[in-house]
């Protein structure tokens, strides 16, 4: 260091020194001046980090489950950097992302007073410092961000109350389950299902069956199979669909069948006014739900006839279209309604829709089987008989001219005279 550079860190010193003891001399004390500064930031910090907790929260993940290869680990946003880092590092190389890289930042903080001895602080009186620290903050945003993006949507948690556990095992046990022991659990003969064809199973939502089993069994069950009872295993680990959590949920559903145990009622199909015509989504779909989509979905649709949307419910199936807007002869009519023809037999096979849905189906078919209700505004005027009036001309005697006779549509209903 030359001679004059020595002055200059001299003279900085000096200046710096003087400055302290002034501002010593101000009598700024650390109790109670900075005690109260620190302890209002740190109340307002506590007063955001509960206001985040209650108004946005943590989202909900799935216990634990070793089973599940889906799950794709993450650790937390801050060491996200990190963690994408490694990509740039595969195989052999591993070690320099995991401990060289960063082992060396960390020593490049730790060393930084022996070999950063400089007195000026101001980010321009510091041009290599900030720049270098300015790239390594930018590339870890940019490492952050693009961990994020790439990061697939995690599984949720299913059903976080009682009635949203309910609620998932109702359809992972229609989708899975009813096939074999009924859309309520009240068994009889299966049919339609490869090797059981006949097999007679008993209900398991009686009192015999739910007072017997404890959850622990019923999962144990359900997530081994009874291969030879021709029960095929449903948990993951033995090479099922179904999640832990997933199957807690079908035993859930299960329990809720249980006349010890008091829940509040599925809320139900909203009834239909005097020729209201049924909305698909609020009142048809939920029908299919609950009684069709356990044999007509992907995997098992029989006849190849799927019924999980609108557009599969009005173009799949073997004898397609089986639904035909305005057609009481359609394929799907016929079959609720018990008949046998070319396309199939009664449907469902074992237990016949109430009489309230097979009117909710056919007057949605009828009405054209939209997959959104429409109010057309006409339908008050079908079969309305009554007198169209035409105003007294009396008054044009002596006038010239066309009188035009405005055009009356949509009128084939309407009985009348003019």
């Amino acid at each position: 260091m030359s001679r004059e550079q020595r002055s200059v860190n001299e003279q900085d010193k000096k200046l710096i020194e003087e400055k302290y003891e002034e501002e010593k001399a101000k009598g700024v004390k650390f109790f109670p001046d900075i005690i109260y500064k620190d302890t209002i930031v740190s109340f307002a910090i506590f007063i955001l980090l509960v206001a985040l907790a209650m108004f946005v929260g943590v989202p909900e993940e799935p216990p634990a489950d070793p089973s599940d290869t889906n799950y794709v680990p993450r650790p937390e946003w801050y060491f996200l950097f990190l963690f994408e880092m490694l990509k740039f590092f595969p195989g052999q190389i591993e070690f320099l992302g995991t401990g060289v890289l960063p082992g060396l930042a960390v020593l490049f903080l730790l060393l930084l007073p022996l070999y950063d001895r400089s007195v000026k602080r101001h980010p321009r009186s510091r041009p290599v410092a900030t720049v270098i620290m300015s790239l390594v903050v930018a590339g870890m945003v940019a490492l952050t961000i693009r961990a994020v993006l790439t990061t697939p949507p995690q599984a949720e948690a299913v059903g976080l109350t009682y009635q949203e556990q309910v609620a998932a095992g109702q359809e992972l046990y229609i989708e899975h389950c009813a096939e074999c022991h009924g859309e309520e659990g009240e068994g009889g003969v299966v049919e339609d299902v490869e090797g059981l064809e006949g097999t007679y199973l008993e209900a398991i939502n009686s009192e015999d069956f739910l007072y017997t089993r404890s959850d622990e069994t019923i999962f144990l069950v359900t997530e081994y199979g009874q291969p030879n009872l021709g029960m095929p295993a449903f948990g993951l680990a033995y090479g099922g669909p179904l999640s832990t959590q997933e199957m807690d949920a079908v035993v859930t559903f299960i329990r809720s069948w249980d006349d010890r145990i008091v829940i509040e009622e599925e809320a139900a199909i909203p009834a239909l006014a005097e020729g209201e015509i049924p909305d698909y989504e609020t009142h048809v779909f939920p029908i299919f739900k609950r009684r069709c989509i356990s044999c007509h979905r992907e995997g098992k649709e029989k006849g190849n006839y799927i019924m999980t949307t609108y557009d599969a419910v009005m173009t799949t199936g073997d004898y397609a279209p089986n639904v035909i807007g305005g057609d009481l002869n359609s394929n799907l009519i016929r079959m609720i309604n018990r008949e046998e023809i070319e396309a199939g037999g009664p449907m469902p096979p074992t237990r016949p829709l109430r009489p309230e849905e097979i009117d909710i189906i056919t007057r949605w078919v009828e009405a054209g089987a939209l997959p959104v209700r429409v109010e057309t505004g006409l339908e008050a005027t079908e079969g309305v008989t009554g007198t169209l009036e035409v105003p007294d001309l009396e008054a044009t005697e002596g006038v010239t001219g066309s009188l035009e006779t405005p055009t009356v549509e949509a009128t084939e209903s309407i009985t009348g005279t003019q």
